[in-house]
């Protein structure tokens, strides 16, 4: 897993946890993945209710079920409402790892804005730098929007989210790893809708949120010959 610069290649990245994926009974075994983050990888829609379901854990989950029928695997949830990536980065080893997963994600930048941009990319930078050597595949996600973004995408806290974004697109880039970009799917969709229509809450996404960021996850479990299709 040496970078080149680039992030990883959804065609290729995770081809040995797709082989895995694709050997049936007997020869299969559980591939386990670890979605680590905050409140919505966690499934907060409007705070305090929890749709879990309606969420892109378990929207991944059923998408892989579907296009990998015969697959032994487990999507594990860690992820806590409203932490940072350091509070994240402080349980890593002991909530995460130790499932012994083949892919972790990891969704923390919409509440790093607390922490700013040094420290939240040290505690990325640790947690990735963990998983790869454990020979764990990472998928980094960008944020997902708020409301704050709604209507012209302008403002303070726009620009902010969209500095880590940015943040999160390098630390791929250097590291070599997989790059899931929720927040330019998210304003790749609002040119038929409304960020706010996204939103269930704040900066919580609806179904449809989830939905995206799901279909861009499913981009690295492509279909035997399919390369990087979702």
């Amino acid at each position: 897993m040496t970078a080149d610069g680039r992030p990883a290649d959804p065609a290729t990245y995770l081809d040995e946890v797709l082989v895995a994926m694709r050997t049936p009974w007997p020869g299969n075994r559980n591939v386990h993945i670890v979605c680590h983050g905050h409140s919505v990888p966690a499934g907060y829609f409007a705070t305090p209710q929890v749709r879990a379901l309606d969420a892109y854990p378990h929207l991944l989950r059923e998408g892989l079920c579907h296009r990998f029928p015969h697959a032994a695997f487990n999507v594990i949830v860690t992820a806590s409402g409203g932490e940072n990536s350091e509070s994240g980065a402080a349980r890593f080893e002991r909530e995460v790892l130790c499932h012994r997963p083949d892919v972790v994600t990891l969704d923390y930048a919409l509440n790093d804005r607390r922490l700013g941009p040094d420290r939240a990319r040290d505690a990325w930078r640790s947690m990735i730098d963990a998983a790869l050597a454990r020979g764990v595949r990472v998928l980094l996600l960008t944020p997902t929007p708020d409301n704050t973004q709604c209507a012209d995408y302008d403002g303070e806290d726009a620009h902010e989210l969209e500095a880590h974004a940015a943040q999160i697109r390098g630390l791929a880039a250097e590291s070599g790893v997989g790059l899931v970009d929720s927040l330019d799917a998210c304003l790749r969709h609002a040119g038929r809708e409304r960020l706010d229509g996204l939103l269930s809450w704040i900066n919580h996404p609806n179904r449809t949120g989830h939905e995206l960021v799901a279909a861009e996850l499913m981009r690295w479990f492509p279909e035997m010959g399919s390369g990087c299709k979702s």
